[in-house]
């Protein structure tokens, strides 16, 4: 059975392009984004795993070393069943600093620019055998389908169609950080699809092939002597095998791709690690069979493809179409995400180190299309590779070259989690020894069996029989040199600090050093220099934006963090290596100007570790946790100080009193709050008290009162010092104290004036009386001038007595407050003082909008207003003016009387609303005008306070804060 290279071709474009089509549905928004980002597609994308070698090399593995070929399958099972102590530290690492490769993830942690380039160029040790793996797959098959055309070929128009297809999936938009989420759901389609086919295939070969012969079991009873070899477990492959497919799970490069730079849900590792097993489970499961089936068929292909030859065999163009697909699927998908990763390993450890563009160049064009060319560049070098070797060797032995050169990488990584004591020179050592045995006993002897090749030096006979004992040999070399010479060595002090950042077991403790850079836009122009000034705009808002930061920002711990941010966003740009050259040399920290640890990021990143610890430290984090919960809900204030005055902590009570969030406040000093907080804080704490009871401050031109209390931390045993600031509001008590106190001294001044005021009504009626007697009883001048003198004092008495009754009744008048205008209460008291020949030569002027409308007793009010502007025109001189003004908000009417008097003496200021008190001459007033002004405010619910003086000395303001008249609702109030 054959088919035309047309029809080939046909269903290798069909399929391609709809996997395209799917990616690209996706970043239309045609699929839900919850479909995309569900935990099962992230589980199905990581079967890219299960490439070609899967699809076709397993059943020869399996015919090989029998059982042995499950160590494929188990070993990277292995991996993910242990992802919280491998996966998940390494997925929380590449998320917080943006590494999106495992040459990023080792130059990152090594802090060596040659680490992250010797990694790359070694990965292509894995990657082109891998690659050259999936051409030779695809074209083998085609060449079975249709002999008339060469394999090299084939490989050729094959490799061409996927450069073509992995740029549209992963270099086609400019966008230097995309999310490939298209392509995560392609790959889960793949999965879908290679587990479908294999598995039918596998269905095919239990109940069509063996069915003629009265099933699989009897066909295996009869023919045990010709399967020996493919049920029995070998003793040395099988263990090495389990080892090299354990590691790939973290080292190569499509796995670290899916599972980590790609990963946008970080909670999915948990059932991909059981999920994802149970995928390699069902691949597995269908391997004996369709090799039994092989061997029953007696087909005429290597054992590799007798998954396609079942169908050939049967004469059923839909199985060998849908095997085909199959195969296909498990190899494209794999070569598409190899070819986008390695290529930004390529772009960021070997092009940007030795080539940057122009600061005046289009930067993000320059790297799509960079990328673009290393993605055509690495198809190339397999294809290269196979018409040079990869032809004449079988998948199984590409599938151990790239698995074993990959294998290499592993004792850097475990050293990154558990071990911060390995260093560079250990790691560098270790990988090119273990790189250099895999090329002396594995690349070479393969190569020189394939080729015939008479390599000078002499080389071991390695085969498929003894390929286990160079493996370990290499890796053996590999981990005994990284071991001995990171103990020899001493770690840099970049070293030190990456291994902290990394280690599973400790937590980083960051300093609080200023940069050079005093706020956001000097972060801009500095970083001008190396990316130009696009580019340093772009990168400095969109870190700022990933914190929740404002655009400018000048607060030294944000500053240290957007520093941090930009180096994490530039590592997935550039690279770690570049991005650390860049931040450290343009963003540089000042000298000799290390205050502390930073409490504050040493918390968040004990938050990201609170899953990881047990035993007495999870029990001390649980601890610290609830102390710090005990601070933050504190019903007091509560600012915790650096000793250079930086704020590390600000509660939720200090947030309520003072109405700044502690995201805006946290890493910033005193001296930078707003008024009047900056002033009464930063005073306190510069003062030798360590209490300050009922500070009284203005806070939104009212007064309040605080309570302040420190307390000195010394440091010790590492722990940094600092002060710790306790502030309680005393306002209502304050206001309380002061409204009993004034009630109290009311109720008695009230008692004895009404006491006084009955005592002597009755005498001065009776002596006004005997004054109006002698008046109409003589004509002697005299007399009746003495009677009219001896009337006009008991006219005075009588007015005394009758404000001293009106005060004494003050505070029991009761009235139903309703709508009144403010214009109109003022103008009506100017009126009546422009009566009094006193008021002739003072400007009166009401500027307080006609509209505005207050809620109160119109007539007590205009009570009010004659009595303060009546004395605002005692106070004033001829030709002053008297202004009273008004402004409201949602809830209240503010007014202002101001005049241009001699104002009020400061000593006397405190006392001036107490009855009996006046500033007036003596016999010029009774004291009690503001006395009663006070009580009707009360009766309003309002507020007044006093300015004086107002300018230059001179000028009063007295300032009266009432309800404003709210007309969706109606309010019946009681005095």
């Amino acid at each position: 059975m054959s088919f035309s290279l047309g029809q080939l071709g046909l269903i290798i474009f069909a399929y391609l392009s709809a996997l395209f089509t799917t990616a690209y549905a996706v970043e239309r928004n045609w699929v839900p984004r919850r479909w995309v980002r569900h935990p099962l597609v992230y589980v199905l994308s990581l079967g890219v795993y299960a490439s070609a070698w899967a699809f076709y090399g397993s059943v020869g593995l399996a015919n090989q070393y029998g059982y042995g070929y499950l160590a494929y399958y188990l070993g990277i099972s292995g991996a993910f069943v242990m992802s919280p102590i491998l996966l998940r530290p390494l997925l929380n690492i590449s998320r917080i600093y943006q590494l999106s490769s495992l040459a990023d993830l080792l130059a990152f942690r090594y802090r060596s620019r040659l680490a992250g380039t010797l990694v790359t160029l070694f990965m292509l040790a894995v990657v082109i055998p891998m690659l050259t793996l999936q051409v030779t797959a695809i074209a083998d098959t085609l060449h079975i389908l249709n002999s008339d055309w060469k394999a090299p070929q084939l490989a050729f128009g094959f490799c061409v169609i996927m450069i073509v297809f992995a740029v549209l999936f992963g270099a086609r938009h400019v966008s230097p950080r995309e999310k490939h989420e298209g392509l995560v759901l392609a790959l889960a389609f793949e999965s879908l699809l290679k587990l479908s086919a294999i598995l039918i295939l596998a269905g095919v070969a239990l109940y069509g092939v063996f069915a003629e012969v009265g099933g699989l079991e009897s066909w295996l009873t009869e023919h045990q002597d010709r399967l020996n070899q493919q049920v029995t477990l070998q003793e040395g492959p099988w263990r090495t095998l389990l080892l090299v497919f354990f590691a790939a799970a973290v080292v190569m490069p499509h796995m670290f791709h899916v599972a980590f730079t790609e990963n946008v849900n970080g909670h999915a590792l948990q059932p991909a690690s059981w999920g994802f097993p149970l995928f390699l489970l069902l691949m597995a499961m269908a391997v004996p069979p369709i090799l039994w089936a092989g061997v029953y068929l007696n087909i005429d292909l290597p054992a590799e493809y007798y998954a396609l030859g079942i169908g050939m065999q049967l004469e059923s163009p839909f199985l060998v179409v849908l095997t085909f697909l199959g195969g296909l699927a498990a190899a494209s998908g794999i070569i598409i995400v190899i070819t986008i990763a390695m290529a930004a390993m390529l772009l960021n450890h070997v092009v940007l180190p030795l080539h940057k563009p122009s600061p005046r160049a289009d930067f993000y064009r320059w790297l799509l299309w960079v990328r673009r060319s290393l993605i055509a560049a690495i198809l190339l070098l397999a294809y290269g590779f196979y018409a040079l070797v990869g032809a004449d060797l079988d998948l199984n032995r590409l599938g151990l070259l790239a698995f074993v050169a990959a294998l290499q990488f592993l004792p850097g990584v475990l050293g990154l989690l558990y071990w911060p004591r390995s260093n560079r020179k250990g790691f560098l050592s270790g990988l090119i020894a273990g790189i250099l045995c895999w090329l002396y006993t594995l690349l070479l002897p393969f190569s020189e069996l394939a080729l015939g090749w008479q390599v000078p030096l002499p080389l071991p006979a390695v085969d498929e029989s003894n390929w286990h004992l160079a493996a370990l040999t290499s890796f053996a070399a590999n981990i005994t040199l990284f071991v001995v010479i990171s103990l020899a060595t001493r770690q840099k002090p970049s070293e030190v600090s990456a291994a902290e950042a990394c280690s599973i077991d400790t937590v980083s403790r960051p300093s609080r050093r200023p940069l050079i850079a005093g706020n956001s836009n000097d972060v801009i122009v500095s970083l001008s220099k190396p990316l130009g000034r696009y580019v340093a705009e772009r990168e400095v808002y969109q870190a700022l934006a990933d914190l929740d930061l404002p655009s400018y920002e000048d607060r030294p711990y944000a500053l240290r963090r957007l520093r941090a941010r930009l180096e994490a966003n530039l590592s997935g740009l550039m690279g770690p290596t570049v991005a650390h050259d860049i931040i450290g040399r343009y963003l540089p920290f000042q000298e000799n100007a290390e205050l502390s640890e930073d409490i504050y990021q040493i918390e968040q990143r004990l938050e990201g570790f609170h899953d990881r610890l047990s035993g007495l430290a999870g029990e001390l984090d649980n601890l610290r946790r609830y102390h710090r919960q005990t601070l933050e809900r504190l019903p007091i204030g509560v600012c915790s100080l650096a000793d250079d005055g930086e704020i590390l902590m600000w509660n939720q009570a200090m947030q309520d009193l003072t109405r700044i969030d502690s995201r805006r406040v946290s890493g910033s000093h005193l001296d930078r709050l707003s008024a009047p907080w900056q002033s009464l804080l930063s005073d306190f704490v510069a003062s030798d008290k360590m209490h300050e009871h009922k500070k009284r401050i203005e806070v939104d031109a009212r007064p309040r009162w605080y309570s302040l209390h420190k307390a000195l931390i010394q440091p010790s045993g590492g722990q940094p010092g600092g002060i710790v600031v306790l502030m309680e509001d005393q306002t209502e008590t304050q206001i309380l104290e002061e409204e009993l106190m004034h009630s109290e001294r009311l109720a008695s001044i009230g008692r004895l004036a009404a006491g006084v005021a009955h005592e002597i009504g009755n005498p001065i009626t009776g002596i006004d009386g005997l004054a109006q007697l002698i008046r109409y009883e003589t004509d002697n001048p005299e007399l009746q001038e003495m009677a009219d003198q001896i009337q006009e004092q008991t006219r005075r008495v009588t007015r005394i007595v009758q404000s001293l009754m009106n005060f004494s009744h003050a505070g029991h008048h009761s009235t139903e407050h309703e709508a009144v205008e403010v214009s109109h209460c003022i103008d009506e008291a100017m009126q009546l003082l422009r009566l009094s020949k006193r008021s002739q030569d003072i400007e009166f002027i009401n500027q307080c909008p006609a509209e505005l409308q207050l809620l109160g007793d119109a007539q007590r009010l205009v009570q009010v207003f004659v009595n303060l502007l009546s004395n605002a025109r005692d106070a004033s001189q001829p030709g002053d003016q008297i202004r009273v003004t008004a402004e409201a908000d949602e809830h209240q009417v503010v007014l202002r009387i101001t005049d241009q008097g001699h104002g009020i003496p400061a000593d006397k200021l405190d006392h001036i609303f107490e009855p009996f008190f006046t500033t007036k001459e003596v016999g010029s007033g009774t004291g009690l005008g503001l006395a009663l002004v006070y009580s009707i405010i009360e009766e309003h619910y309002g507020h007044i306070a006093i300015e004086s003086p107002v300018a230059e000395g001179r000028g009063t303001c007295v300032k009266v804060s009432l309800p404003r008249y709210n007309q969706t609702e109606e309010v019946d109030t009681s005095a």
